[in-house]
C-alpha cells in the first residue's frame, strides 16, 4: 500500500537533494523547498557572463572513502564523472615538484618523506610519528578535544619538513582551518574514518576530482529523478517555521504566509539558516545554541583565466609554503578536457581564508598571481584574461578547538522531524560526504517509521 505521508525536504543543497532523491526512490510523496532560484547549495556552477562560460563556484575534491556520496551519484547517474589520479603533485617555490604516489610504496613515501630536503633522520622520525598518529586516531587520548592540530603534531614529534610537505596541508583540507586553531579531534576523527574504510575496502583512501561541472555532477541527475518520481520542487520558497501539533509535524510555514502540508520533514539547511525553523521543537534552544557556537569558516575560490598555460604536471597541485594565499591549483584543462578560446582556466582555493575574505577581488587576484609567479616559471609573463573571485564567508561550519560534541544528531524528539546537513553529527568533517551521510541517516529514520493508514493523515 502506498505511504500516504507527505514528505517535505527543506533545503536544496547536497543534503537536501540526497534526502529527496532517496525518499523518492523509496516511493514517497516528496516536496523540496529551496529558498533560492536554483538547486545545489554550495555545489553548483557559476556563470561568467562576459565569457559565456560556466565554471564552478570552487573546486571540490572527492575522497575514495565517500561511500554515501557515491551512493548519491549512482542514484542520479553521474558516478562515472569522478576520476582518481594515480599520483599527486606537490609544488615548491621556484617550480620544483614532488610526485606523491597514492598506492603501495609511493603512498608510503608520501607519508614519511614527501619533502625533497628531508633527511634520513627526518624520515625515520616522520614514520614513527605517523604510526603513533594512526594509533591515537583509533585510540584517542582524553585531552585530544582540547588540543589544536598543531599542538598534537608537536606532541607526536612530527618533523617540521613532514608537516610542511603533507600534514599541515592535509589538515587544512580536512577542516578548512589552519592547524594553529583547528581541533585535533576533528582531524583525528576523519583520519580514523579513513583508516577504517581503508581496512574495510582493502585499499587506502585516495583523493579524486569531478571530470565535469558541479551542476552536471550533482543537480541535473537529481532533477531527472524528481521528474521521473513526481517530486515537486518549489524555488524561492523561504521556510520560516516547521509546524508541530501533538508531537507530530503538520506543515511548514513559508515567509509569504503560506503553509505547505507535511507529515514528515527533513530539515537540511546550513547551521547559518536554522534559526526560527525549529521554534516548536522542544529542544530547539540546544540546537540553535550548537549552530551558533559552531560558527563559520571562510573560503575564497578564484576562477582565473590566463593567456597561457601554467605548465602544471597534474590536474591538481598543492602549493607548499603558500602562506595561506592558495592551497591548491586545479587545472581545468586536464580535469575537464576544456578548450582554451577563453584562456587557460585554473581554479584556485584558499581554505580558512580569514585574511582574504574581506579584500576586494582585484587585490585577491593580484596577490594570487604574485604567488603563482613564485611557483610556476611559465606564469611570470602571464596575463589575466578574466578573473572571477568567489568569496564564501560562511562556506562551512567552524571546526576549531571547543566545537567537539556540538554537532546535533539527525534524530529529534519528534520522530517525523529529522535534521540533515554537513554540520550535523557524522563520521566526517565539513565535506560533501558528511552532507550525504547525514541525508542517508535522516532518510533511514523516516523510512523506519511505522506505517500509518491514509485515514490517519488529514
Amino acid at each position: 500500500m502506498r505511504d500516504p505521508r507527505r514528505y517535505v525536504v527543506i533545503g536544496g543543497g547536497l543534503a537536501g537533494l540526497a534526502s529527496a532523491v532517496w525518499l523518492a526512490e523509496a516511493g514517497k510523496q516528496v516536496t523540496l523547498l529551496e529558498r533560492r532560484g536554483r538547486l545545489g547549495g554550495r555545489t553548483h556552477a557559476l556563470e561568467v557572463p562576459p565569457l559565456h562560460d560556466l565554471p564552478d563556484n570552487g573546486q571540490h575534491v572527492i575522497a575514495s572513502g565517500y561511500d554515501h556520496l557515491f551512493r548519491y551519484l549512482t542514484s542520479v547517474g553521474t558516478r562515472q564523472y569522478v576520476a582518481f589520479p594515480h599520483r599527486g603533485v606537490l609544488r615548491w617555490p621556484g617550480g620544483r615538484t614532488t610526485i606523491m604516489g597514492t598506492k603501495g610504496f609511493g603512498a608510503l613515501r608520501a607519508l614519511v618523506g614527501a619533502h625533497p630536503e628531508a633527511s634520513a633522520a627526518d624520515r625515520v622520525r616522520a614514520a614513527v610519528a605517523t604510526v603513533r598518529m594512526g594509533w591515537e586516531c583509533l585510540n584517542q587520548p582524553a585531552d585530544l578535544p582540547e588540543l589544536t592540530t598543531e599542538q598534537w603534531f608537536q606532541r607526536l614529534g612530527m618533523p617540521a619538513k613532514a608537516r610542511e610537505a603533507l600534514w599541515d596541508w592535509l589538515a587544512l583540507g580536512i577542516a578548512a582551518e589552519p592547524v594553529r586553531q583547528e581541533s585535533a579531534k576533528v582531524f583525528a576523527d576523519v583520519m580514523a574514518t579513513g583508516i577504517r574504510l581503508g581496512v574495510k575496502h582493502l585499499r587506502p583512501v585516495t583523493i579524486g576530482y569531478p571530470t565535469t561541472d558541479l551542476d552536471t555532477l550533482f543537480v541535473s541527475g537529481a532533477q531527472k529523478v524528481f521528474d521521473r518520481c513526481g517530486v515537486r520542487v518549489e524555488h524561492r520558497a523561504v521556510a520560516r517555521r516547521i509546524l508541530i501539533t501533538d508531537g507530530a509535524v503538520t506543515g511548514v510555514l513559508l515567509a509569504d504566509g503560506a503553509v505547505v502540508p507535511a507529515d514528515a520533514v527533513v530539515c537540511a539547511v546550513p547551521n547559518s539558516n536554522i534559526g526560527g525553523l525549529l521554534d516548536e521543537l522542544p529542544e530547539h534552544d540546544e540546537i540553535y545554541s550548537a549552530a551558533d557556537k559552531l560558527g563559520y569558516t571562510p573560503i575564497v575560490s578564484t576562477n582565473l583565466y590566463l593567456d597561457r598555460p601554467l605548465g602544471t604536471e597534474g590536474a591538481m597541485e598543492a602549493l607548499i609554503g603558500g602562506a595561506g594565499v592558495i592551497d591548491e591549483v586545479f587545472d581545468r584543462q586536464r580535469m575537464h578536457g576544456r578548450r582554451t578560446e577563453n584562456g587557460w582556466l585554473y581554479c584556485l582555493t584558499t581554505s580558512g581564508a580569514y585574511d582574504q575574505i574581506h579584500k576586494p577581488g582585484h587585490e585577491v587576484v593580484d596577490e594570487q598571481m604574485a604567488l603563482l609567479r613564485r611557483y610556476y616559471p611559465a606564469a611570470r609573463d602571464a596575463k589575466v584574461v578574466h578573473a572571477q573571485v568567489v568569496p564564501m564567508p560562511r562556506a562551512t561550519f567552524s571546526q576549531v578547538v571547543g566545537t567537539d560534541g556540538l554537532r546535533p544528531g539527525q534524530r529529534t524528539s519528534i520522530p517525523t522531524l529529522v535534521l540533515a546537513g554537513d554540520w550535523t553529527r557524522t563520521d566526517w568533517s565539513a565535506t560533501m560526504e558528511s552532507a550525504a551521510q547525514s541525508a542517508a541517516r535522516a532518510v533511514d529514520l523516516l523510512l523506519a517509521l511505522p506505517a500509518r493508514p491514509a485515514a490517519a493523515i488529514s
